[in-house]
């Protein structure tokens, strides 16, 4: 039976499969302890998730033993419902939550620990930051916001299957999206239907992502407005559905009404690029050969004057307002492929935009999103 999202999404001995890496990672850096603040990290050792992660709340990792999540008390039911250790410190909105906060550091803790901590964490204010470190002289505080996030780089099968269902929501958005992109319409209506078959077909936010017409075509990260579609437009669109907050999103173009055979031209060169891109994408391939690919297609096509965006970044457990995880492509990249990371990879010109979600297997890749990739011309 599929777990409601107010339910643990994995088994539990996932979740202490995942606490037993953190540990371990915490233990070989001589580290009591971490303060995870990040919200995509306390979900995925936890499993706790609330609509309201952006409140104060954090979740205090031992290097031995269970965690303790710290949270606003009206999150008790959530707390309850899907986070699979018991420990909690709750406060209420009378009180100073700073002092309750190091009042758990330190209980769980001691006052002369070596701790780690999130410090790039979005909700982790600069004032209510100091305010921890000012009560806590005694412990060395060691900033490890990106120790969980390498984790989580390499997805379990489990976590896979919910992008599978993400992949097939962002199909529905994106029929959708070339069923409405008629003259006359606006981007606001096609806005609706697409987050309407998104959510119908699973996605928990209704997106719909990066949408434009016209101008803003031409421009990345575009969002939709009252413009009317006219007859030859550009409709640059990305589905980005998410299932339990694991995304999955694509990009295909859309001619409104009418297409030359230019802009068929056009992204059938896309295609031919991409494909010789994820054709050398493979375990233990560098990021920069398939990047390389990508940006010398582009180029040498005289499809674009530079190509100075990313190639793939990595997509998985995200919540707003992250957009993507902490690995990218582009030359000055360092990293290598690695069976089950999931990627969004794009490739963009003129105003068109093709990408696809992919998995490393243990021979090459596997695309998530399986949408027909061409032009797509809407009705008249």
């Amino acid at each position: 039976m599929t777990p409601m999202i107010y339910e643990p999404w994995f088994a539990r001995a996932e979740y202490e499969a995942r606490l037993s890496r953190v540990q371990a990672e915490l233990r070989a850096q001589g580290l009591d302890a971490m303060l995870a603040f990040l919200p995509e990290t306390v979900t995925w050792v936890t499993g706790y998730f609330t609509r309201a992660y952006g409140t104060f709340q954090f979740a205090i990792i031992p290097a031995e033993g269970a965690p303790t999540l710290f949270a606003r008390d009206v999150e008790e039911y959530y707390l309850d419902a899907t986070c699979v250790f018991p420990d909690r410190v709750l406060w209420t909105d009378s009180d100073d939550r700073v002092q309750v906060a190091v009042d758990a550091i330190t209980s769980r803790v001691g006052r002369a620990a070596a701790i780690g901590v999130e410090m790039g964490a979005w909700v982790l204010n600069a004032a209510r930051w100091e305010a921890i470190r000012a009560a806590l002289p005694g412990v060395r505080l060691v900033d490890c916001t990106d120790m969980v996030g390498t984790m989580k780089l390499i997805k379990s099968p489990a976590e896979i299957a919910w992008q599978r269902k993400a992949a097939r929501a962002a199909e529905a958005g994106m029929q959708a999206a070339i069923d409405t992109a008629l003259p006359g319409a606006t981007e606001r209506e096609m806005a609706a239907e697409i987050c309407a078959a998104m959510i119908r077909a699973g996605s928990d936010l209704p997106g719909p992502g990066v949408m434009s017409s016209g101008e803003r075509a031409y421009h990345l990260h575009g969002g939709y407005s009252d413009r009317v579609l006219a007859r030859g437009d550009i409709v640059q669109i990305e589905t980005t559905p998410n299932v339990r907050h694991y995304h999955a999103r694509f990009m295909r173009p859309i001619r409104v009404a009418e297409a030359s055979d230019a802009d068929h031209r056009l992204a059938e060169a896309l295609i031919d690029i991409q494909d010789r891109a994820l054709a050398a994408v493979a375990p233990g391939v560098p990021a920069t050969v398939p990047d390389a690919i990508y940006r010398e297609g582009v180029l040498s096509a005289g499809l674009r004057e530079t190509y100075t965006n990313k190639t793939f970044y990595s997509v998985g457990l995200m919540l707003q307002p992250n957009g993507g995880e902490p690995l990218e492509a582009h030359p000055g990249s360092e990293w290598s492929f690695q069976p089950g990371m999931v990627l969004h990879t794009y490739v963009l010109a003129q105003g068109f935009g093709m990408s696809e979600t992919i998995v490393v297997s243990n021979t090459g890749v596997e695309r998530l999103t399986t949408f027909p990739r061409q032009l797509f011309v809407s009705a008249s």
